[in-house]
């Protein structure tokens, strides 16, 4: 499975953007799907994930209420919607596929990452 992941940008706080992921390979709709975030100096962190069939959802606190994670399997795709975006949100956000820890190191397939910045 190969992913990339577009529709990063720079946005006024309060603002919104859309992330999309692009996955190849028939399996994709088996899978749990998720996006991960890296702010400079930090950890890759958890910020949410799908089921394959998208009946499931896990936002991370910090982003619950906020973002909507969403899938397309007859096109392959993942979408994370943000809303109310802070500064703190700031980060290279990356898809991930084939897994469901809430860890980095528990997916096996990743992403190229897509900046997000959000201006105060």
């Amino acid at each position: 499975v190969q992913l990339q992941a577009s529709g990063g940008g720079l946005v006024q706080a309060g603002g919104s953007l859309r992330l999309s992921c692009a996955a190849s390979g028939r399996t994709f709709s088996t899978y749990g799907a998720s996006w991960f975030r890296q702010a400079p100096g930090k950890d890759r962190e958890f910020v949410a994930r799908i089921s394959g069939s998208g009946g499931v959802r896990h936002y991370s606190d910090s982003v619950k209420g906020r973002f909507i994670i969403s899938r397309d399997n007859a096109n392959n795709r993942v979408s994370l919607q943000m809303d109310s975006l802070k500064p703190e949100d700031t980060a290279v956000y990356y898809c991930a596929a084939n897994g469901w820890s809430l860890s980095a190191d528990g997916w096996n397939y990743w992403g190229q990452g897509t900046q997000v910045t959000v201006s105060s």
